[in-house]
């Protein structure tokens, strides 16, 4: 497995366990007939604190794992893979390591720097499988 897959790995990975995680905590913080329920009335607006803090964490990996799997497979399918593209990979992925508790703790201004790296990151492996 290429270090890019790896870290896409690590990224799938990590994508489950904050669903997990926000799971557990929307369902300590609302009434079992919520979560379970049919989520025709919007649950976002009820989870507040730490498991909204959670919950939108996932939502922005969900919104950025896209971004990233594309620039991987781009890497992968056009035999770009290099020690930059790699490093870029694990970069991001520490990136969003660390992005989890700099937005559940509320680390300001870190978890802007630290989104911007992982975005910098995917952005880079792009251009360099086009050089």
């Amino acid at each position: 497995m290429t270090p890019e897959l790896l870290a896409l790995t690590l990224i799938g990975l990590l994508q489950a366990a904050l669903f997990c995680a926000m799971s557990i905590s929307a369902n300590r913080l609302l009434p079992m007939r919520k979560t379970l329920g049919t989520r025709e009335d919007a649950l976002e607006a009820e989870l507040t604190g730490k498991t909204g803090r959670i919950y939108r964490t996932l939502r922005n990996n969900t919104e950025n794992l896209g971004f990233f799997a594309a620039a991987v497979a781009v890497v992968e399918l056009s035999n770009s893979n290099s020690g930059f593209t790699a490093a870029c990979a694990i970069t991001y992925v520490i990136a969003r390591l660390l992005y989890v508790p700099a937005y559940v703790f509320g680390w300001v201004p870190w978890r802007s720097l630290i989104f911007g790296v992982g975005f910098a990151a995917t952005t880079l492996m792009f251009l360099a499988a086009l050089l």
